[in-house]
């Protein structure tokens, strides 16, 4: 009877396991464009406390044609950005609903490597010659969400 429970405990387990790994991949690719609308701009100003944000990208002239998560997510590899995607919505979900949301959202030291990492990579070409040291939008503010719009505000 031992090994029989311990069978039963066991095909348990694995059925558990397999309705989890079923139900995250049903979340990420089965409602209708649930991953799509989770990266657009208009998802991320869901959240009252991105509204200054997403007004000052909507201002923000060329950047305006990119996605929230195509400067805030690493894009070297699509298993980074899942996992990173991850990891931001639980962290964003959890401070959102727990009340402990700043009023003023200011980047991590993380989010800085990923949004530097990802200007590089996107103007490659251009910042092939300079110095890569300071931060991309130490000296172009108008691209930092509170530098842009019609008067410049750093």
């Amino acid at each position: 009877m031992g090994n029989r429970k311990r069978k039963g405990i066991v095909t348990f387990g694995l059925a558990v396991l397999g309705v989890g790994i079923i139900a995250a991949i049903f979340m990420m690719l089965g409602p209708p464009r649930l991953l799509a609308k989770s990266e657009a701009p208009a998802f991320c100003a869901g959240c009252h406390v991105m509204e200054a944000e997403y007004d000052a990208w909507s201002h923000a002239g060329a950047h305006r044609r990119q996605m929230c998560v195509d400067c805030h997510l690493p894009n070297q590899n699509k298993t980074i950005h899942y996992i990173w995607k991850s990891i931001d919505g639980m962290k964003d979900t959890l401070a959102f609903y727990s009340g402990r949301v700043p009023e003023r959202i200011n980047i991590s030291s993380h989010g800085q490597e990923v949004v530097q990492s990802n200007c590089i990579r996107c103007h490659e070409s251009t910042v092939a010659h300079i110095d890569k040291v300071r931060l991309c939008w130490q000296c172009h503010r108008r691209v930092a969400h509170r530098g842009t719009g019609q008067m410049q505000t750093l």
